[in-house]
């Protein structure tokens, strides 16, 4: 792995980490601006407990070295949920740059902090 590509994982993964960790905390302690936003959106005020203890849960996972499948779950659930998000907001016509930025922001990282993961740190298929 190129110091290049050492570089853009852990930036980008490190941005993951901090969006993601920052989210769940303010989720799981229901702060009112989230309480605001995610019934703003129609989602129960429950959706936040859980959504945030998942995020706070996939931080560990992909900062940890081990638990190969485990990492794998953990971006794919940051994925969903930033899409879910992105698309909430757009589909009650909330076109706001904070709106669209935040999510957007983070899929970028999950897709980088996922490609340009070390090998040890990604699932070996063998072949049949």
């Amino acid at each position: 792995m190129s110091k290049q590509d050492k570089l853009i994982y852990w930036v980008s993964t490190g941005l993951l980490a901090l969006g993601m960790l920052q989210s769940g905390i303010f989720s799981v302690l229901r702060t009112k601006e989230w309480v605001d936003m995610v019934t703003g959106l129609g989602y129960p005020v429950y959706f936040l407990t859980i959504l945030g203890t998942g995020k706070i849960l996939g931080v560990i996972a992909i900062l940890l070295p081990q638990f190969r499948l485990l990492k794998e779950w953990a971006y794919a659930g940051f994925f969903f949920a930033m899409v879910g998000a992105l698309f909430s907001h757009l589909a009650i016509g909330e076109y706001a740059v904070k709106a669209i930025a935040g999510p957007s922001c983070q899929l970028l990282f999950i897709a980088l902090s996922w490609y340009f993961r070390p090998a040890d740190r990604k699932i070996v298929l063998n072949s049949f």
